[in-house]
């Protein structure tokens, strides 16, 4: 399939910048962002109830964006709740993407996911602003920061209104990372494994297979901005963990790590993404490994389109796979 025509009809906004640092080193980069994320659709967020919370970690405080509650219920047309049980709401704690350095609570991939997905199942989420891997912050203090969150949601979750046998965790490209990593620990330490892992475009590999020249050609059409090279992974994962590759454990890239005894797996797949063969090489040892999995390979999309607004009927078909699986979690252990 072609590139999404409204994600397509927004690249010339981006066009001719090699990065988000370039871009936003331009006068009007940050406009220029804006115009490509926002869209023409109009949009308005749903009304749900939200509260911040400082969790304590052992690297200081992790604020938690709580979303949702008993109060919010669900929106029109969303989905019902089918796995929450009489214990309380379904619920998610969500990480955010942005290459381990970059990204926050107020980016459309934070918020105005945590408030559609609330919304849409009837449930919690749980955004949480781990430490970025800037300023002398490197692995495990990021991992440490999504422990600590996972762990004071399942201890009040039942006070949230939320069923802890049903919490689920997830993440979005780096944040997915994060959150395969903390479900690798949790299982290893014996700890309350999530109900399911929910997952969108995730990057888990430090290192990929060469493209073929059929998917070099397809990708070849995209802004500089929205690729991925080997020297740009090698460098993300480097800036992560500082140090070199080899220096990474399993927590810190878990696609290498044996994936027995972690719960079933939902993972949202884009099209156009370079990193679609960490998401792909995931799913096939998930399922090797005899673990349930539902794969959605988004037609038309580019790697962190859930950064666009919702506006977007790409957008709007992602956060309610997402919201679905969600609503759709049963205990695990």
């Amino acid at each position: 399939m072609s590139l999404d025509p409204e994600l397509a009809g927004l690249m010339h906004h981006v066009a001719g910048a090699g990065s988000f640092a370039e871009l936003l080193g331009d006068p009007s980069g940050q406009q220029r962002l804006e115009a490509f994320s926002a869209g023409e659709a109009p949009y308005q967020a749903p009304d749900v109830a939200v509260r911040t919370v400082d969790v304590p970690g052992p690297n200081g405080p992790v604020p938690v964006r709580i979303y949702g509650g008993p109060a919010s219920g669900a929106s029109d047309g969303g989905a019902a709740a089918d796995g929450a049980s009489d214990g309380g709401l379904p619920a998610l704690v969500w990480l955010h993407g942005g290459g381990f350095a970059g990204g926050g609570l107020d980016m459309r991939e934070a918020d105005q996911l945590a408030r559609e997905v609330a919304a849409r199942s009837g449930g919690i989420v749980l955004s949480v602003d781990y430490r970025l891997a800037r300023d002398g912050v490197h692995f495990p203090v990021p991992h440490e920061d999504v422990l600590a969150a996972w762990l004071w949601a399942v201890e009040h979750a039942e006070e949230l209104g939320a069923d802890p046998r049903t919490l689920c965790l997830g993440g979005a490209s780096a944040g997915g990372n994060l959150a395969v990593g903390a479900a690798l620990y949790l299982k290893d330490s014996g700890h309350q494994l999530p109900a399911k892992l929910v997952l969108a475009y995730p990057f888990l590999h430090a290192e990929l297979p060469v493209s073929g020249e059929p998917e070099a050609a397809r990708m070849a059409g995209l802004p500089p901005i929205l690729r991925f090279t080997a020297d740009d992974c090698r460098a993300m994962v480097e800036n992560y963990i500082g140090g070199p590759l080899l220096m990474a454990s399993s927590y810190a890239m878990p696609g290498h790590a044996d994936p027995a005894g972690l719960p079933p797996a939902a993972v949202l797949v884009s099209e156009y993404d370079d990193l679609r063969q960490s998401a792909e090489l995931f799913i096939a040892g998930l399922r090797a490994a005899g673990i349930p999995v539902e794969h959605r390979l988004e037609p038309g999309a580019t790697h962190g389109y859930l950064n666009h607004s919702a506006g977007l009927g790409i957008v709007r078909r992602g956060l309610q796979f997402l919201a679905d699986e969600v609503g759709s979690a049963k205990p695990f252990q």
